[in-house]
C-alpha cells in the first residue's frame, strides 16, 4: 500500500475517532429530552434558554468550532431541522455523524479511485457521504411533516366534537393528545404540557406552531387566539377550519396528480446523464478521461454540470406548485 494512503487512512481513523468521542458526549442529552422539554417553556421564556436548565455550565462565548458554527448559525437551522424531523440528535451530533461519514467517503475514495483520479473520487464521495445525514433528516421532516399534515382535520373535529359535549378547551386538549396517535398526538401532549405547567396558552400555542411548522397549524394557533380575544363558537371555528384543510388537502392531491408527469420527467432527465457517464467509466474508462485531460473538454463537462443544475432547478420550479 503506498504510503501517502497509508498516511491518509491513520489521518481520516484520528477525525473518525474525534468525531464519535464528540458524539457521545451528548448521548446524555437523549434521556434527559422529555424531561428538557417540558420545562422549556413552563415559564413563558424563549426554548433555548430554558433548555440549559439540564446541561452543564459552558463558556459565555462558544470558542473554536462552537464560535464558527455559531457564527455561521448552523446550530440553529439544525436543530430546528431536528425538532422538526421529530428526532432527538442534538445539532452537534449532526455535525459529528456527517464529518464521521466524509471521513469514510475520503477513505473509500483513496482506496476505491473509480472516478478521473484519486483525488477527485475522495473529495466526490466526501460531499456525497457527508450529505447522506442531513439529507436523511431532512427526508424524515418532509415525512412527519405530511403526516402532520394528514392528521391535522381529524384532531381539530376531534377537538370541536369535545368542546361540543361540554369539555374546556384544555380537558380537550388533554383527551386529544391521548387518543390521537403520533406524531400529531406527542404534539398536542406537549401543548398540553407546557400550559399544565403554567405556560399562557400564548406562549403555548406559539410554541406549537414553531414545533409544526405548517399552515394549518398557523390557523389553527391564530383562530384559538382570535376567540379568545373576540369570543365566539370555538367549535364552529374549528369545524369549519378542518373542512378547509381536508378541500385544501384533496386540492393538492389533484395538484400533485397533474404534476407526477414533470416530475418523473424531471427525476429521468436527472438521473440519466450520471448514469451514462458512470456507465461508461466502468465501460471505456479512457473515454471521459481523455476529455478531463483536455482543457476543452474540461470546460464542456464544467458547462454540462452548470447546464444540469439550472435544468433540474428550472423543472423543479415549474412542477411545484404552491396550494
Amino acid at each position: 500500500m503506498p504510503a501517502g494512503v497509508l498516511v491518509s487512512f491513520v489521518v481520516v481513523f484520528a477525525l473518525v475517532l474525534c468525531a464519535v468521542s464528540v458524539a457521545m458526549k451528548f448521548f446524555e442529552a437523549k434521556r434527559r429530552s422529555q424531561v428538557t422539554g417540558m420545562l422549556m417553556t413552563a415559564s413563558g421564556e424563549v426554548r433555548t434558554t430554558l433548555s440549559n436548565l439540564l446541561k452543564e455550565a459552558e463558556p459565555d462565548r462558544p470558542t473554536g468550532i462552537k464560535a464558527l458554527l455559531s457564527s455561521l448559525q448552523f446550530s440553529r437551522q439544525a436543530q430546528v431541522l431536528l425538532t422538526e424531523a421529530g428526532m432527538t440528535w442534538t445539532s452537534s451530533r449532526l455535525l459529528a455523524v456527517m464529518g464521521a461519514m466524509a471521513a469514510f467517503g475520503v477513505v473509500m475514495g483513496c482506496m476505491f479511485p473509480f472516478l478521473l483520479n484519486r483525488t477527485v473520487t475522495a473529495l466526490t464521495l466526501a460531499v456525497v457521504c457527508g450529505a447522506l445525514p442531513y439529507l436523511f433528516v431532512r427526508h424524515k421532516r418532509k415525512k412527519r411533516l405530511a403526516a402532520l399534515e394528514e392528521q391535522f382535520p381529524e384532531a381539530l373535529d376531534f377537538l370541536a366534537r369535545a368542546m361540543r359535549a361540554g369539555h374546556a378547551f384544555s380537558i380537550s386538549l388533554e383527551m386529544l393528545g391521548q387518543e390521537l396517535d403520533d406524531p400529531l398526538g406527542q404534539e398536542f401532549r406537549g401543548l398540553f404540557n407546557e400550559q399544565n405547567l403554567g405556560a399562557t396558552l400564548d406562549v403555548a400555542l406559539h410554541n406549537f406552531a414553531t414545533r409544526v411548522p405548517l399552515l394549518d397549524a398557523r390557523f389553527f394557533t391564530t383562530s384559538v387566539l382570535l376567540q379568545k380575544q373576540t369570543g365566539g363558537n370555538l367549535s364552529e371555528i374549528l369545524t369549519r377550519l378542518a373542512y378547509i384543510i381536508r378541500e385544501r388537502f384533496r386540492l393538492k392531491g389533484q395538484v400533485r396528480a397533474a404534476s407526477a408527469h414533470g416530475r418523473m420527467t424531471a427525476g429521468i432527465l436527472t438521473v440519466l446523464p450520471i448514469a451514462t457517464m458512470v456507465g461508461l467509466l466502468f465501460v471505456a474508462p479512457g473515454y471521459l478521461q481523455g476529455m478531463a485531460a483536455d482543457p476543452d473538454g474540461q470546460k464542456m463537462i464544467a458547462a454540462a454540470l452548470v447546464a444540469q443544475v439550472l435544468a433540474k432547478f428550472f423543472i423543479n420550479r415549474i412542477i411545484d406548485v404552491q396550494v
